[in-house]
């Protein structure tokens, strides 16, 4: 495990760095550092303010998830099971982590009507995986199995460390590119000659609303994408005969979920059309099925 955590920081680290070069080749080329040196603008300095930021707010929440998922769904771990139901469950989850190659995750049950399932946690071998009441009821085991599957798959495949790093690393440039964009305007249009004018404060502001709308569009497009990867790792543990099942179950379902906007980026159930399916977090159940079809085949 900490060879792979090794490896996602290093990577998210050297994105940093070749983004950062890019930007400062382009300043260069266009005299736009130069002006900013002028104005008292510290680039070395705002990076380091941004990077603490942007990240510190992620990795706390990842740090504190399995706690904030209990708490805002009222999920009950079951510590030892009370009838063959949770017993099944636990054990279930416990063969597919042996499987992956990770620890037994705790395994939880909460009240909600619609079927859905998350899995979340800062390690690997010491994750969480709950279900929905309303998912125990509407699927059957095969396809209750695969929901489990897939959740284990989203642990063995480090997708809350990676989305971690991922939104630290937008909210990163967010912060940075707002700030140095409104530097620029404070000082093109506005003319503020000392200090920071109210020009600066106004850029900054509808700055960070537009490149946070495009960071999310990066965010929600990684999380489509590790949703079949995940889809992809279930079938690969219970068949993706059994996978697909579970998705036509779902889709057939009641849509909505009850679940808090970052446990909804984990759980199986969830996507959007049109424009908003660049905002949502699943692709759409078809396509999902549509690749596990292209899996047999």
């Amino acid at each position: 495990m900490f060879g792979t955590f090794s490896k996602r920081i290093v990577l998210f680290v050297l994105t940093n760095f070749a983004v950062m070069l890019l930007v400062g080749v382009l300043g260069r080329l266009f005299g736009v550092d130069q002006l900013l040196y002028q104005s008292g603008y510290n680039p070395v300095g705002l990076l380091i303010t941004s990077t603490l930021f942007g990240f510190t707010g992620s990795i706390i929440s990842l740090l504190i998830s399995k706690r904030m998922a209990l708490w805002s769904t009222g999920a009950q771990v079951i510590d030892q099971p009370g009838n063959n139901v949770e017993r099944w469950l636990v054990e279930t989850v416990h063969q597919q982590a042996r499987r992956a190659g990770i620890g037994a995750p705790d395994v939880a049950i909460y009240e909600a009507p619609e079927p859905n399932a998350f899995a979340t946690g800062a390690f690997r071998n010491s994750a969480l995986v709950a279900v929905s009441t309303g998912l125990l009821h509407a699927m059957d085991k095969r396809e209750v199995e695969a929901v489990l599957a897939h959740e284990v798959s989203h642990v063995a495949n480090g997708d809350m460390v990676t989305m971690t790093l991922l939104q630290g690393v937008v909210n990163t440039f967010v912060i940075f590119f707002s700030r140095t964009v409104g530097y620029l305007v404070d000082k093109l249009v506005f003319k503020t000659e000392r200090g920071r004018g109210m020009g600066y404060y106004i850029t900054t502001f509808a700055a960070e609303i537009i490149f946070g709308l495009l960071a999310s569009v990066i965010v929600m497009a990684y999380s489509r994408r590790r949703e079949f990867r995940a889809d992809a790792g279930a079938a690969a543990l219970v068949g993706a005969p059994a996978m697909i099942s579970a998705l036509r179950a779902l889709q057939s379902g009641p849509s909505g979920s009850s679940l808090s906007k970052d446990l909804a980026a984990f759980g199986i159930n969830g996507s959007g059309g049109g424009l908003m399916a660049l905002l949502s977090t699943h692709p759409r159940i078809d396509d999902r099925i549509a690749a596990l079809e292209g899996l047999r085949s």
